[in-house]
């Protein structure tokens, strides 16, 4: 009953606008101010005009949503979507992420000024939930609604017992033909069934390990990360990487923001979101790895050059970039991927890059705050 009357409310406030003077502008000149609004508003916070815009009506959504471009052509994050996007080619996407010691749970922000400290756009939030076997991370697309039941749960990160090896699951598929976990294809939201159309669930997407220590020698940690949702030619001139283009809500009922409003039209269908297959096996999955610290002698310590992104030492600091062990090493391979550090007790900066996402990076982010015993 309740949600029913949500999309009762939401559908008289829709059609309202439909019929207003807003929604019966020329589409020329509609077209033009909102081409001179997106170009004016490149960054946040005056970026929200441009998702003010989307929601005024359909007919402002659609061209909306044609002049706004992914980050890897803009390198802005605007809409939801924005977080499954790869980050720009040419520059790395400075965010920063906060911890909260006593709930357990991680603030991701897009950084608006080159100050490492200080307000940020808020972009994702994780619970750490422990099981008796496992660890997961639970991210969502809301900080005050992070459980697996949400309609703003986008994927999950899971560690095994001694927190060297952890996956990292989409919500939806992340592109055409993606496996879903097995008995995971369903889950319930709200005690009602989710949509066969919407298909939710646990989509693998990445695979982090980190090099068990042994020894118990002194060193930063080395961790590897195959990324299964794209391709090793994704970094090669040219290359491309499945690139989603709309976040499909998993419970109808929800009323939410105007940010989170899409099209009803129902010649939409979930494949229209999502780019072609992943390349063939032959091709492979690209692979990320720690680039190499050099050891300091007059600090005694090993070191990497974050170019003052990060200012405390710590043995969670890393840098990523992508393996050359399969062929020779390229420019390409030089490139820092994904960068994360330490600048305060509970604040640690975080910059990625083309092919990933900000929800990628931060799932792999999330698995260096995981105790690793057998690593350290």
């Amino acid at each position: 009953m309740k949600g029913s009357w949500n999309r009762a409310i939401q559908d008289e406030w829709v059609d309202g606008l439909e019929q207003s003077c807003w929604a019966q502008m020329p589409e020329e000149l509609l077209r033009e101010v909102l081409v001179r609004i997106e170009a004016a508003d490149t960054t946040w916070p005056s970026r929200k005009n441009v998702v003010a815009c989307a929601g005024v009506c359909r007919s402002w959504r659609r061209i909306t949503k044609d002049l706004v471009k992914t980050p890897e052509l803009s390198a802005s994050l605007t809409f939801p979507i924005s977080v499954k996007q790869p980050g720009p080619r040419e520059s790395l996407v400075k965010c920063f992420i906060k911890r909260n010691r006593s709930t357990q749970s991680y603030h991701l922000y897009l950084g608006l000024t080159n100050a490492l400290t200080g307000d940020g756009k808020f972009l994702l939030a994780a619970r750490k939930c422990r099981r008796t076997t496992c660890t997961d991370y639970i991210m969502s697309l809301n900080a005050d609604d992070m459980s697996k039941g949400s309609s703003t749960y986008i994927g999950k990160l899971r560690s095994n017992f001694l927190g060297t090896k952890f996956t990292v699951y989409d919500g939806q598929p992340p592109y055409s033909g993606a496996k879903v976990m097995p008995n995971r294809s369903i889950r319930l939201v709200g005690l009602k069934q989710v949509s066969p159309r919407v298909p939710v669930g646990s989509y693998p997407v990445a695979h982090i390990s980190y090099e068990v220590n042994v020894l118990g020698s002194r060193g930063p940690r080395k961790m590897q990360c195959i990324m299964d949702a794209i391709p090793a030619s994704a970094i090669e001139p040219g290359g491309v990487t499945p690139t989603p283009t709309e976040i499909r809500l998993s419970n109808p009922d929800v009323l939410l923001p105007l940010s989170f409003f899409r099209s009803r039209s129902k010649s939409h269908r979930m494949e229209s979101s999502l780019s072609e297959p992943l390349a063939d096996k032959k091709d492979g999955a690209l692979v990320l790895k720690n680039k190499t610290p050099r050891w300091h002698e007059q600090l005694q310590c090993w070191c990497l050059n974050f170019h003052g992104r990060v200012t405390v030492a710590s043995v969670k600091n890393f840098q990523l970039v992508a393996s050359s062990e399969d062929g020779p090493a390229g420019p390409q391979h030089e490139k820092i991927i994904l960068q994360f550090g330490k600048v305060g007790k509970d604040l640690f900066t975080m910059d990625y890059r083309y092919p990933i996402s900000a929800f990628q990076a931060f799932a792999i982010c999330l698995s260096s705050f995981d105790t690793k015993i057998a690593c350290e």
